[in-house]
């Protein structure tokens, strides 16, 4: 990976290199949860579910790098994406600079701590369930914690 340019996160999208891009996930590992779409709504509904790629103790992708070979309609998020899909949580580091607010506290670029994240309760860690073993989507539907009310003094 490249060198980061101190402070980078503030910068517009557009304006990251790759390694700056990548370094932004907060690796809440949200992103890599399935979702319903209502049908006669559009409404986006979620689940606990993530995607067979997921390791479930680290939210992290078990094969980043050739996700898109196992898992074809993985979406590659980008500047472009992410300012037109609306499933992304309030919380995510992309969004939050697509609509120019600044990262919360507990995210690791502003704390220094990658587990920060998980004790703000906004990781997937021990919180979801692989594909692989779920089922039904419709039997794991789950509202997450208003996500605007994420503990920013860890």
């Amino acid at each position: 990976m490249g060198a980061l340019r101190e402070r980078f996160w503030e910068l517009p999208l557009g304006a990251l290199t790759r390694a700056e891009w990548e370094a932004l996930c907060d690796g809440c590992g949200r992103c890599c949860l399935h979702k319903i779409e209502d049908a006669d709504t559009g409404e986006i509904i979620d689940t606990n579910v993530a995607c067979r790629l997921l390791d479930t103790g680290t939210a992290r992708c078990s094969d980043y790098r050739n996700r898109k070979a196992f898992v074809p309609d993985c979406l590659r998020l980008t500047p472009a994406v992410v300012a037109t899909v609306s499933w992304l949580p309030q919380t995510c580091a992309y969004r939050l600079r697509q609509e120019e607010q600044p990262l919360h506290d507990w995210h690791p670029l502003i704390s220094g701590d990658p587990d920060s994240v998980r004790r703000a309760g906004i990781s997937v860690i021990g919180r979801v369930v692989s594909e692989i073993d779920a089922g039904p989507l419709e039997h794991h539907i789950v509202v997450w914690e208003p996500e605007d009310e994420a503990e920013d003094d860890l």
